[in-house]
């Protein structure tokens, strides 16, 4: 059985294998239900916008395009499969939809991060090198974001064939990388899987905004030099979100980070089945709070998203600087000139 895998803690297991009772499975499949409806719902009107104001539809776009496709993939197949497993108490798809499932949502989720990452580079050669960010075409776009991609299936391909391993988690209810199996294998695939797609990444974003927060700074003190003169209260608006994107990465990835960590340099044994199971959780949790944060930290978002709702089109509502990762353009450009 797929569950033998588990690790020993067979002595505190109920007999279905996991180490959860079925009450608190049925909490944790609640709380995958409402998150899988709100990412779902969320992302498809993110893609929605774009859908009806094609006037949106430029390369930058093309990157929140991309990352709302990575959190629907999450929430229409990494969702539902765990949570019928855990109203059902345990792994209920066999060794190949163990397989399926985690490869999956590593796919996903390592896409996901390089896209956040693509966003931050963004952010910074708009603001700090407008020129240099002027000069970007559609194929540099679409060269990043395909990276981001091929990343991401290079990391879920890996476990399946030899390098690290997937199997159920403590909970018996889904499946994971299998840090219970403290090998060589895992500690190299862990440690490597740590630096390309979480330290590299962090390091970038920061990076990167620091010196976006300078140029903003800059500008708002009237010591800046004439070509950061745009649109910089979209800009700033822009920022802050970005801001708060990267620290949601942080809040979502670190606790799973963490367990890696653990079961890479100390006993695997000792990883409480509680943190085993909302370390994964939390880096679930990114699929839905994207959407959330283009609502609540940019205003010109919300009016793209009011104005779909009430059926405007986009001769009723100003285009300009709307996308929230937008480049800024030319006003004359902008007004069609």
């Amino acid at each position: 059985m797929l569950r033998n895998n588990l690790g020993n803690h067979s002595d505190s297991k109920t007999e279905d294998g996991s180490v959860f009772s079925q009450t608190e499975h049925n909490i944790v499949a609640t709380y995958l239900i409402v998150a899988g409806i709100i990412s779902i719902l969320g992302n498809i009107v993110v893609l929605g916008i774009f859908i009806k104001y094609k006037e949106l539809r430029t390369p930058t776009s093309a990157i929140i395009i991309n990352l709302a496709v990575t959190d629907i993939g999450v929430s229409s197949v990494g969702y539902p499969m765990s949570a019928a497993s855990d109203l059902y108490g345990s792994w209920k798809f066999g060794y190949a939809g163990c397989q399926i499932y985690a490869g999956l949502n590593i796919f996903f989720g390592m896409a996901s991060i390089g896209l956040l990452t693509v966003v931050a580079m963004d952010r910074y050669r708009t603001i700090c090198r407008p020129d240099a960010g002027r000069r970007m075409t559609t194929n540099t776009y679409i060269s990043m974001i395909l990276g981001a991609w091929i990343n991401g299936l290079f990391w879920a391909l890996m476990p399946i064939i030899g390098w690290a391993s997937y199997a159920p988690d403590p909970t018996g209810a889904t499946c994971t990388i299998n840090w219970r199996k403290n090998d060589v294998s895992f500690v190299s695939f862990t440690m490597t899987v740590i630096a390309i797609n979480f330290i590299v990444p962090l390091t970038v974003m920061f990076y990167c905004y620091y010196h976006v927060t300078r140029s903003i700074k800059c500008h708002t003190t009237s010591r800046c030099p004439e070509h950061l003169s745009r649109d910089w209260a979209d800009q700033v608006d822009v920022t802050k979100m970005s801001v708060i994107m990267i620290l949601m990465f942080l809040v979502a990835w670190s606790p799973y980070s963490i367990v890696c960590l653990w079961a890479s340099f100390g006993d695997p044994r000792k990883i409480p089945p509680s943190m085993a199971i909302i370390a994964p959780l939390f880096a679930k949790s990114s699929t839905f709070y994207n959407p959330c944060i283009y609502v609540v930290a940019n205003k010109k978002f919300r009016r793209a998203m009011f104005a779909m709702f009430q059926c405007q089109t986009h001769q009723t509502m100003p285009v300009m600087s709307f996308l929230p990762m937008d480049v800024p353009q030319n006003p004359l450009t902008a007004e069609g000139i």
